[in-house]
Order: C-alpha cells, then structure tokens, then sequence
C-alpha cells in the first residue's frame, strides 16, 4: 500500500499511474482516490496521474482530533502529496471539495509575482454553499448532517445525501455508474466523514469573501459545472469573472459528480485546456471583454 506521510504527519494514500507532466486528483466529499477512475485511465495514457484520499478517507489514516480537519489542512495536504513525490508543479484537477482545496491551493502557491506550484487549475463542481444567500444555512446543514452521520452510519448517508438534487442526473443517466458510487460512499469512515464535514464543510470560508486572493491566482483555469447542479451555478460565474486566466464550462443536463455521470466530455473539456495550455494559448482574458461587476450585472449584492 502506497502511503506518505503529511506535514503533521497523517498517512495519505495515494496512486500513481503513468508517466509524463503530473497531474493531480483531488476528490470531492462524497467521493475518495477511486472517484477519479474514468479520469485516470484516460489522462494516465499521456500524463502522470496522481490520485490521493484525503485524510479521513481509509484507506488514509482518521484522525480523531477535530481540529485536524480543515480548510487550511485540505490545501497543506495537497501541497504535502506534491512534496512528498517530489512533483514541483502539477496540472491540478479537483472536484467540489477537492475544487476548494485546488482553489486555495492557487491563492496560496500560484499568486502573482510569485513561483506557481500549478501549471494549471481545473474547478469542477465548486462553489456550494458559497453564495452569501446560501452561505449560513450551508454551514447549519453541514452541522446537521455531520450528527446524521455519527447517529446513522455511512450506509444511510448514501441512502440520503447520495442521492440529493445534484446527484439524480447520474442515477438517471447511469444506473450502474451511480450504484458502484453508492457502494463506495457507503464504505467511508464514519468517523472521518463526520470530522470532515465539521471541520471543513461546515467550517470554510465564503467565496465571495475570498475575491480579492482569488483575482491573484495567475495561472490557467477551467471552471467546470452542470447546469442542474444550482448551488455552483452563481459561484462558478463568480470565479469566471475573478480569476483573470479563467474560462467557464457548462455541462448540458448534468448535476454535480460531473467527472463520473459525463466522463467523455469531462475528459475532452479538461483535455483540451491542458492541451492549450502546454501550446502556450491559454492567456488572460481580453480586457476590452472583462464585465464591469464580478457579480453580474446587478453590481454587488
């Protein structure tokens, strides 16, 4: 078993596969190292693909500690893989949780003026529970479901949450796809889950707070989102309009684990940014085509 050891010393599991410029998978909360299968035997053809489970996500270790679950410590972690396999700069990939994590690890390592630890960001999925109108409400579910979680077990969250709002459009399409999804949420550590959900779901800060970092993050950057998923629909807008190298995919009928219920056109769309990317094509957006409000044309709420 493939394990490496953070900066604070928790066990990450981890999978390499392939050989060539490294990409790194970050993976969502209901999702592990597993979630990124279509992806890595895709991209592993041509790329270095790194796929990792978060701390409280066995095969990684659980803490028990609550406080060792957080914002800050998703984006460490993804920084501690890097070190740890010796990658000084990844095209890094990330899914709803994982996009927060890959959001801040730009703000944080690939601001301008300084050396980018990213050759690039993909964000898929991100934004829940960041809209200033969703924003409490987000952090009081997240506290609810955590206690649902220690109360019932993994086996009924997958029953519930596994099959919300964002995630019909999967059953829908794929039923098989969306039942082996299923099986692994319902394999997580109790324990970890709940921890991750208190100490960072319910704990992270809002996007809308963050705009001023974010519009420094100074490489290449694909938003991504299905258009059913609602709650990432107005925060991908927002990082659109923020991040000076960004460009914005809508995924047609789709929900919120777009990577699994679309992987051929995830594929392609991620695909063909890092391909302009690595030709050098992928600039800054034009100014004369920049909007006057990153909140859209109603100004700032």
């Amino acid at each position: 078993m493939a394990l490496l050891t953070t900066d604070d010393g928790v066990k990450l599991y981890y999978e390499e596969t392939g050989t060539g410029t490294p990409i790194v998978f970050v993976h969502e909360f209901a999702g592990d190292h597993r979630s990124w299968e279509p992806q890595v035997r895709y991209f592993s053809r041509r790329y270095r693909c790194i796929s990792y489970s978060a701390r409280g996500y066995p095969p990684s270790e659980v803490p028990a500690d609550l406080e060792r679950y957080s914002q800050e410590r998703w984006r460490e972690d993804l920084r501690s893989v890097m070190d740890a396999l010796a990658v000084p700069a990844a095209h890094i990939v990330g899914l709803s949780m994982g996009a927060f994590a890959t959001l801040h690890f730009g703000m944080r390592y690939c601001a301008m003026g300084s050396p980018a630890r990213a050759l690039s960001l993909t964000l898929a999925g991100c934004g829940t529970g960041s809209h200033p109108a969703a924003y409490r409400k987000f952090q009081e579910e997240a506290r609810g479901l955590a206690g649902g979680i220690q109360q019932h077990g993994m086996a009924h969250f997958a029953a519930t949450y596994g099959h919300g709002p964002g995630r019909i459009q999967f059953r829908n399409k794929d039923p098989r796809g969306f039942a082996e999804a299923i099986r692994q949420l319902s394999e997580h550590s109790a324990a970890g889950s709940s921890n991750t959900m208190l100490g960072y779901q319910a704990r992270r800060p809002c996007l809308y707070d963050l705009t001023e970092a974010i519009g420094k993050i100074d490489v290449p950057t694909l938003v991504l989102t299905g258009d059913e998923d609602e709650p990432c629909l107005e925060p991908s807008l927002l990082l659109k309009r923020t991040i000076p190298k960004a460009g914005l995919a809508v995924l047609p009928r789709s929900g919120h684990a777009i990577n699994l219920e679309e992987p051929a056109l995830f594929n392609q769309l991620v695909g063909d940014f890092l391909h302009q990317v690595e030709a050098g094509r992928w600039e800054a957006r034009d100014p004369l085509a920049t909007f006057a409000s990153i909140y859209g044309p109603a100004g700032k709420p």
